[in-house]
């Protein structure tokens, strides 16, 4: 099993230094082992706000270590044009000598898209079509655009990448449908627990796994990278104690995602927007309790242990630990070293 770090932090409560958590842990990341750091993409709100653009973040990633994969978590496709996609993270490939990789996401918050209202009803398969230019880009294709007077132009981005071909991912929520389009398209796939339970993941990786031999042959498996959120120590119930609140903050600041989260741990049929303040507090609540024993990684390393044991069972072949959801930063450095050595007795 890999393990890489994820970030996604709520900016409101991020503080001035905000990006000590992420350089520091790409530090320790770099020196430890761990396979990557991914960086998101996210607009006009304060929930992931630190993360505009990832290839900027990557960048100062890129500056500060030396081996870990840098990583986009994601690229909302529709988002960009597909030669401005392949120009930076060539950028960032060049200036981390070939440590890239980018998940490629068709986006979901309609606010979102005031940078490109157009590509907003089109953008599942926006999304495809942008994986598919950018790839070719990045195998130095010259590709015909049309330019400002609606000439056609064949253009080639600069610089060269170092890396022959880019890595690419696609993100799911846990919809089968992209589960099979990273199939189709011989991509790895980056998703999570917010919006699908283990078991619907378990059918999703079988599904992606079995287009991806219908399509590639059967010696393709790609790759299935799962972020957690994560916290380990060395008590369970003091770990239980320290991430409670801040996530419990963590899934207030974003409505959409309380839903996703109520979607998956709690009763169906329930309408949160209905509720009054008393009562959504006490269903968060519940769902941070039930999040902390099917859905993240926490408590100790020997709780860790059978986490990782599961989800290698069914397919997951990377653990992207979200270490950054409020936790106060001194205790995600102290937790880093757990996280290490979690990899190590599963790494296998």
């Amino acid at each position: 099993m890999e393990f890489s770090l994820f970030f996604f932090a709520d900016s409101g409560a991020a503080g001035v230094d905000g990006y000590r958590l992420l350089l520091e842990s790409a530090r320790f990341a770099d020196a430890n082992g761990l396979s990557a750091v991914w960086t998101p993409e996210r607009h006009f709100h304060s929930f992931g706000g630190l993360y505009p653009n990832p290839a900027v973040t990557g960048a100062a990633v890129a500056s500060v270590t030396e081996r870990v994969g840098i990583r986009a978590g994601s690229v909302v496709a529709p988002l960009h044009h597909p030669a401005r996609i392949a120009e930076e993270w060539s950028v960032v490939d060049n200036l981390s000598m070939g440590r890239v990789g980018v998940s490629f996401a068709s986006g979901w918050h309609a606010v979102d898209f005031v940078l490109r209202p157009e590509n907003y009803p089109d953008r599942k398969s926006s999304m495809v079509e942008t994986v598919e230019t950018v790839r070719r880009l990045w195998r130095g294709d010259e590709i015909e655009f049309s330019d400002g007077t609606g000439e056609k132009q064949t253009v080639r981005i600069f610089p060269a990448p170092v890396q022959p071909e880019l890595p690419v991912w696609i993100t799911s929520a846990g919809s089968p449908e992209t589960f099979r389009a990273a199939g189709r398209l011989n991509a790895g796939v980056l998703t999570h627990l917010l919006g699908q339970d283990r078991e619907a993941l378990t059918r999703n990786i079988a599904t992606y796994r079995q287009e991806l031999a219908q399509t590639h042959g059967e010696s393709a498996r790609g790759h299935v990278a799962l972020m957690l959120h994560t916290m380990i120590g060395t008590d369970r119930e003091r770990v239980r104690e320290l991430v409670r609140e801040p996530f419990g903050t963590y899934l207030r600041s974003s409505a959409d995602l309380i839903v996703k989260a109520a979607a998956a741990l709690l009763p169906p049929g329930l309408d949160l927007d209905r509720l009054p303040d008393r009562d959504k507090q006490f269903l968060i609540t519940h769902a941070v309790d039930r999040y902390f024993t099917t859905s993240g990684l926490f408590g100790t390393v020997d709780d860790g242990v059978e986490t990782v044991e599961r989800l290698r069972e069914i397919g997951v072949d990377e653990i992207a630990c979200l270490i950054d959801f409020g936790v106060p930063h001194d205790e995600v450095f102290r937790s880093l070293p757990y996280i290490a050595e979690l990899h190590g007795r599963t790494g296998r």
